[in-house]
């Protein structure tokens, strides 16, 4: 899983593209004045908002109302968190639907209808009574975050900007990463005043009534630029087609998907049962949890760092380096204290900028024809192996202890080295292309 921290300075949030006044894309929308486009500040901001309250109200729900929905409804707690994997294998089955969808009529329906199917799942599982209820109020959120969570509007970016869309897609991950922050203690306050059916209540009204208004008052529809169409006023340094062969384009595909989703289950393992782990370490239960604090920060800060220097380098050495703090933060957990700090700190950097990649890096390989649809392809296994890891997690535990689940988790993630090492080289073609971004 992908984990959204806490991290120092909202000001981050500020970090937002400025108007386009002279880029391309509004000149070709000037000449045609029936087309108004929202500026990129409006779209990654609107964006922004509704991304906290999505990740906020499914992925990260259970983490505070698993325990009152168990205590309340008499469910067992396996169940009851298993409500999300339910929701993940759901969204990773309509990931390359919804991916084709945002190919053919843009991102803004799509999210629209994300907002009606969170809201409508949220609704549900606040009025279940019965185990299949609330089961069955996951698998409509579970379509509703496949429809609405980082690969729906990485893809809305990159059918809306094109290759230009680098930067929109870093800035976004950066509201991304408050998701947590926001809204476990808003969960928190809203179990202990309203109970845990309240909070979903509210969860609901906020999304049928602040992201849903965004979605489809923001953002633009499918009558604006296309990523694949060369506007009026293009300057000359604008970039050139994707330039894989066919047949460096299925390589540099199924090595992409690979290290996608072995990152995924790297990350949902963690994530899950990281805890534990740090407890193997030796650490009481409250030094684990403020360690594992660290994640958050560490994801920000490694955003805003390639937030402020990506420009100037291909999105592979964003993989490359996410893989590579990821593998050095996993192995350095089976060496222990004192260095557990500096483990979880470059785990929690490469995990953040993982999150980057995972939306340029296509658009760079691939170019912006069809990127909606790629992302949906390339979402499902991820999505899958997020829904699928932490009980396979839960499994090594028990067999062979958390130092044996460590073990593999390292093996993983070395694995992935050799991947992405692999995806560098079939990938070497693309990378005298100009990196672009918006004005």
């Amino acid at each position: 899983m992908r984990h959204e921290g806490a991290g120092k300075g909202c000001g981050t949030c500020g970090l937002l593209l400025r108007s386009p006044v002279s880029s391309p894309v509004s000149e070709s929308l000037a000449s045609d004045p029936a087309k108004t486009q929202p500026s990129p500040r409006a779209v990654i901001s609107a964006l922004g908002i509704t991304q906290i309250l999505a990740w906020g109200s499914s992925f990260y729900l259970p983490a505070v109302l698993a325990q009152p929905i168990a205590a309340d409804t008499g469910w067992s707690l396996g169940w009851v968190v298993g409500g999300l994997s339910i929701g993940l294998l759901a969204a990773g089955l309509v990931a390359p639907r919804v991916g084709r969808t945002i190919d053919r009529k843009g991102g803004r329906p799509v999210l629209i209808g994300s907002s009606v199917l969170l809201g409508s799942g949220l609704a549900t599982l606040g009025l279940a009574h019965s185990l299949p209820i609330y089961l069955a109020a996951w698998l409509l959120m579970g379509v509703g975050m496949g429809a609405g969570l980082y690969d729906a509007a990485f893809a809305t970016l990159g059918r809306l900007y094109g290759k230009q869309a680098r930067r929109a897609i870093t800035t976004l991950t950066l509201w991304g990463g408050f998701a947590s922050t926001v809204c476990w203690p808003l969960s928190a306050y809203l179990v202990e005043h309203l109970g845990w059916r309240g909070a979903c209540a509210v969860y609901a009204a906020l999304q049928i009534f602040i992201s849903l208004p965004l979605h489809a008052f923001v953002l633009p529809g499918i009558g604006t630029v296309r990523p694949d169409t060369k506007p009026s006023g293009q300057s000359s340094d604008a970039p050139a087609p994707a330039v894989l062969t066919d047949g460096r384009r299925t390589q540099a595909f199924l090595l992409l998907a690979t290290v996608l989703t072995l990152g995924a289950m790297t990350a949902s393992m963690i994530g899950v049962h990281l805890l534990t782990f740090l407890q193997s370490r030796g650490l009481e239960l409250a030094a684990a949890v403020g360690l594992g604090a660290l994640v958050g920060p560490s994801q920000v800060g490694a955003r805003v760092i390639e937030m402020a220097f990506g420009r100037h380098y291909h999105p592979i050495w964003t993989m490359v380096a996410s893989v590579t703090l990821v593998a050095s933060g996993v192995i350095l957990l089976l060496v222990g204290f004192p260095i557990l700090a500096f483990a979880l700190a470059l785990y929690g950097a490469g995990n953040g900028i993982g999150s980057i990649a995972k939306g340029t890096l296509p658009l760079a390989l691939f170019g912006p024809s069809g990127y909606a649809s790629l992302m949906g392809k390339l979402a499902m296994p991820s999505l899958l192996a997020q829904a699928l890891s932490p009980s396979i997690g839960a499994i090594l535990i028990d067999v062979g202890g958390p130092d044996a689940a460590l073990r593999v988790l390292s093996g993983l993630a070395c694995l992935n080295l050799a991947f992405v090492g692999l995806l560098w080289v079939v990938s070497r073609p693309t990378l005298a292309a100009k990196v672009v971004r918006l004005p």
